[in-house]
């Protein structure tokens, strides 16, 4: 079958925006009278993630800017368990690689994977934290808000998971996934969360919510004691301005890249309605996608596939970025190998999505429903098949912005990109 032309559609997203972020995040801190609660001269480790942040170098750069008005030394450590290829070096280099130098930060980072063990759940989980965060004075969280790809809950993915998850590190990461086949994800990160917290080593949080343009659309900053309770009120706006598919039922999803900038597992699983973790969570009842088609990885994930395994098809050009050491890393780790196996892999996009097409079955072209995406993180501009042309005048949010057109490839037979 020839495949169908395309039309490329834009989706509106409320627009909630910060437009000052250095100034919201100093006004927050300044209310939150942090002086009595201080080691004056202490040090301070500002805990930082493996996602591509919006604005990620400036709100770390004004975190670290007024904690050094209080008199405190900050310096980055690394919260992203076994990212960065499970090594110290390739933490480093994921922070580094999102402008977070000392010279854009004002603080250096310090990185490497061993951990100090603190105390126990009333599970008889171990809990263990970064060792240069257990040192320090202080900790200073940071992380973006957001739906977690693989359960729902009143805390998912954010500050409490950046404590357990994130600071546990490799070693951490593995325990509290083994905790989380028999537990579960919610009870894991909150009683991980919670020991962190009784530490009293917390200075402060901030967590970062974005809107559908993934734009910085809203900043907590929490102390201690409030940091439960702030991030269930941010994750309900976090839910209620993140993206989605502009249409429920697809048959060809194409999505031009993957990555662990993008989601923890390479696409948010949440936007294309497939997690693959039978041991621990359900599929979503929607969206329903009969197949999906990954066709590249992203630079920033440096090789790292983690959730390729919920693909049916890819291409060659993608396997052949993978580096399978951080990969297995990564999927060990989370207790997910689901998330790690190689799909169907054609040599080129075109042949990657013309398999796919022949194997959702004898649908008329005219009726095949076929949706193309650059990630699961940027869904403002989506390209439809003929067939979602009728129900677009349903939806006032949407906008047509090209005629149809097919789809162009290089030389090679791969998606130029959008």
């Amino acid at each position: 079958m020839q495949l169908p032309k395309m039309t490329r559609i834009r989706q509106c997203f409320e627009k909630m925006v910060v437009n000052d972020i250095a100034g919201e995040i100093r006004s927050q801190m300044n209310a939150l009278d942090l002086k009595d609660k201080i080691a004056l001269g202490g040090s301070v480790a500002v805990a930082c993630s493996s996602r591509g942040i919006a604005n990620y170098a400036e709100i770390v750069a004004a975190v670290v800017a007024n904690v050094k008005k209080l008199g405190l030394t900050p310096f980055l450590i690394p919260a992203m368990g076994s990212h960065g290829a499970a090594t110290g070096p390739g933490q480093k280099q994921v922070l580094e690689n999102y402008g977070l130098t000392v010279e854009k930060v004002g603080a250096q980072i310090r990185s490497d994977l061993d951990v100090d063990y603190i105390a126990e759940t009333r599970e008889g989980i171990p809990v263990c934290i970064d060792r240069h965060a257990n040192q320090a004075d202080h900790i200073v969280l940071i992380n973006r808000i957001k739906q977690h790809t693989e359960f729902d809950h009143e805390i998912e993915s954010g500050l409490m998971k950046m404590m357990a998850i994130g600071l546990g590190k490799e070693k951490g990461a593995r325990l509290y996934h083994q905790g989380i086949m028999v537990y579960g994800y919610p009870r894991v990160i909150v009683s991980v969360a919670r020991q962190v917290l009784q530490t009293g080593k917390i200075l402060l949080a901030i967590g970062v919510v974005e809107n559908g343009y993934a734009q910085t659309a809203h900043i907590t900053v929490t102390d201690a004691t409030r940091l439960e309770e702030r991030e269930k009120a941010a994750l309900k706006i976090a839910k209620h301005l993140a993206p989605r598919l502009p249409f429920e039922d697809v048959d060809v999803l194409i999505i031009d890249e993957m990555g662990k900038d993008i989601s923890g597992t390479g696409f948010d699983t949440k936007i294309v309605g497939r997690i693959l973790m039978p041991l621990v969570a359900k599929e979503p009842a929607s969206p329903h996608v009969k197949r999906i088609v990954v066709c590249d990885l992203t630079a920033m994930t440096a090789g790292n596939a983690d959730g390729i395994g919920l693909a049916d098809f890819t291409t060659q050009q993608l396997v052949d970025k993978i580096d399978r050491s951080a990969l297995y890393a990564n999927a060990l780790a989370g207790a997910e190998p689901e998330h790690a196996k190689i799909p169907l892999t054609l040599p080129s996009a075109r042949e990657a999505i013309q398999a796919a097409i022949d194997s959702v079955g004898l649908i008329p072209k005219e009726k095949l429903r076929v949706m193309r995406i650059k990630n699961t993180m940027e869904l403002e501009y989506v390209d439809i098949s003929p067939a979602y042309l009728e129900s677009l005048q349903e939806n006032a949010n949407i906008e047509v912005v090209s005629k149809k057109k097919a789809m162009t490839f290089d030389a090679n037979g791969n998606l130029e990109m959008f």
